[in-house]
């Protein structure tokens, strides 16, 4: 698949008389794709049944003529006044029980009827008018869904929907549930379907089983309203349909949403995300604060690899500043190239830069784009440029199967946040730790999802923290060549919430039972026999499985055999460094430890080595300077 690169563009911002100066400058710079049409509802359709299409269709004649593919947007994130007035009760409602409100976006239930129905309305007015249209190339569904904390709503609308959800899911046996849930606990005993309520306003906490299931049921709002839309769109056109998925956005299952779609896509932020939703210290933010972590981009590209089944998209890169996060700095000179080459490097078959023109008014007068607001050429478009030239002589993406493959399971993600047993504590940031350390080895990782059952070709596969572990997925790790590291927390959850008989983990082959756990203050580390400590969970176990990690008093904490091991513990940096090389020594998988910052990844084709410093660092292949990267062919 060709490389290529694109930006974001809302033409209804600007005069008609720059479109054209627009779309030949955009063809300059190397571009390919234009996304447009995703907030523009309000232009589109001003009244109710009063449709203005004639600046979109000139619109999109002008960059298409230019030579631009334009991936057209479904508005629905962003329904105009007229629409909230006529479904006053549409917007979705917060944990505390408080509506939100118009004048920003995304303010919208996905349980609302009336919404989905102006939804539907809407998107299939843009499929029949753009469907054919030889310049729309791809297609965008909504924007950003779960961006500003949307998908858990607690409207009327969600109560009366999830009441028919759980009826679907017990086949309207309310004893089957109240068995389920163990509502025999504090007399939580329900009647018939219409007694539940949504689990917020309780005087404690509600039953974890029964929010676990509001948050199952959630996810399924947006995978079916995602799927109206696409069903929707491809009833009149063939052109492939993307969502631009979020970094570290949990609260819906990605791949769900994904099975209905021919690419996923993922809106990257390296700098914002660093101080606004990676888990590190203050010394490691201030020495990537012009950079963006090291691994939190990789990450996401791995994981939306795994979305879109191979086929993935950067719909928005960062060109510069932001204006959303704590603290907003500017990236390091190269940066806005050395992203799109790592999202290259990990498979994407196109990034695109957001956006093409910083805007001078309303909420994101301070979020830089490809030029600035006076349409002189910004940084990003420079750094473009080079990578323009660069892809001259570039080969195609051409992926190849990592040595490692990582699990990722949101619906374990969920249960962890249901049910955390310590401050803090959440499943992404255990996985993601595991993916750092395989990562500081050299390692490139392939991320998979819990359905897979086809582990082939896969020397080692992690899967820490599935609280649920289905039958198609413990079979597979058990049935696998490679060799299969499970824990903590692995099956200790069944299906509604219940702690199973046999105890956790009950993996076939390996004697383990779970019979105590605890978590740990952070001041109270364990240490290890070796380098590196216990940190914030540990179970104790019952195991005769040989042991090969232990605390400094002895307690197992990584045992078993044949290609079957189990961690018990959250490990610290050391500690989980020491365990992934165990196992990759084990696997033979050959490492390399690589220094701070630096990072490799490889294509069927292709060695990628970045440096994320700000500082040149000495590495396997040489100085690489700061913020920049070296590939040499695997020729």
């Amino acid at each position: 698949m060709k490389r290529t690169l694109g930006t974001c563009y809302y033409p209804e911002h600007w005069p008609e008389a720059l479109w054209p100066q627009d779309a030949e400058r955009m063809v300059e710079a190397g571009l390919t794709w234009v996304r447009i049409g995703e907030f523009c509802w309000s232009r589109i359709e001003p009244k109710e049944g009063e449709f203005n299409w004639d600046w979109l269709d000139r619109s999109i004649e002008v960059l298409g003529n230019a030579g631009l593919k334009v991936v057209l947007g479904t508005p629905t994130a962003t329904p105009p006044k007229w629409v909230a007035d006529k479904h006053p009760d549409m917007f979705a409602v917060d944990i505390d029980g408080k509506p939100r409100g118009f004048g920003s976006r995304r303010h919208y239930c996905f349980s609302h009827a009336g919404y989905f129905a102006e939804s539907e309305r809407i998107v299939r007015a843009f499929a029949e008018r753009y469907g054919q249209n030889p310049h729309v190339a791809a297609w965008q569904t909504d924007n950003e869904y779960g961006c500003h904390d949307t998908i858990y709503s607690y409207s009327a609308s969600a109560k009366t929907a999830f009441q028919a959800w759980l009826s679907a899911e017990f086949g309207g046996d309310i004893d089957a549930l109240n068995r389920a849930w163990g509502n025999v606990f504090w007399s939580m005993e329900y009647n018939n379907f219409s007694q539940i309520e949504l689990p917020n306003l309780t005087v404690t906490e509600p039953n974890p089983a029964h929010v676990h299931a509001f948050k199952r049921f959630s996810s399924d709002q947006v995978v079916a309203y995602n799927k109206m839309q696409v069903d929707t769109i491809r009833a009149q056109s063939d052109r492939p349909i993307a969502h631009n998925y979020m970094g570290r956005v949990t609260d819906f299952d990605h791949y769900k949403v994904g099975d209905d779609l021919e690419i996923a896509s993922w809106d990257s932020y390296p700098l914002g995300f660093l101080e606004d939703r990676v888990e590190a210290s203050d010394e490691h933010k201030r020495a990537f604060a012009h950079q963006g972590d090291p691994d939190f981009q990789a990450f996401h590209h791995d994981i939306y690899r795994a979305v879109g089944k191979g086929r993935w998209w950067i719909m928005e890169q960062q060109p510069g500043p932001v204006n959303w996060a704590p603290y907003n700095p500017s990236p390091l000179p190269g940066m806005v190239r050395f992203w799109t080459w790592e999202a290259f490097a990990h498979g994407a078959e196109a990034v695109c830069y957001f956006r093409w023109r910083q805007a001078p008014f309303a909420q994101e007068q301070l979020h830089a784009g490809m030029l600035r607001p006076d349409s002189q050429d910004a940084e990003a478009i420079v750094e473009a440029r080079q990578v323009r030239d660069e892809l001259q002589s570039a080969p195609d993406v051409a992926p190849a199967q990592a040595p490692i493959a990582l699990v990722f399971d949101y619906e374990a993600e969920w249960s962890w946040a249901v049910q955390p047993q310590g401050q803090g504590l959440s499943y992404f940031q255990l996985v993601f730790d595991t993916y750092r350390a395989l990562r500081k080895l050299g390692q490139s990782v392939d991320i998979v999802p819990p359905s897979c059952t086809d582990l082939t070709g896969y020397s080692a596969i992690f899967a820490p923290g599935i609280m649920h572990l289905n039958d198609d997925l413990k079979q597979a790790l058990s049935a696998a060549d490679g060799t299969a590291v499970y824990g903590p927390r692995t099956a200790a959850r069944d299906a509604h919430f219940n702690i199973p008989n046999p105890l956790p983990p009950a993996i076939d082959g390996l004697d383990i039972v779970v019979s105590r756990l605890e978590t740990l203050r952070p001041d109270m580390p364990i240490a290890l026999n070796g380098k590196g400590h216990v940190i914030r969970y540990f179970e104790e176990l019952n195991t005769s499985e040989p042991i090969m990690m232990e605390t400094s008093a002895n307690q197992p904490v990584l045992v078993g055999q044949n290609g079957q091991l189990y961690c018990a513990a959250w490990l610290d940096d050391d500690g989980m460094m020491a365990m992934v090389e165990q196992v990759c020594e084990i696997s033979g998988i050959t490492t390399v430890e690589l220094p701070i910052g630096v990072r490799r990844r490889e294509t069927a084709t292709e060695t990628f080595w970045f440096n994320h410093n700000s500082h040149a660092s000495e590495t396997p292949v040489g100085t690489i300077g700061a913020a920049d990267f070296v590939k040499r062919s695997r020729n």
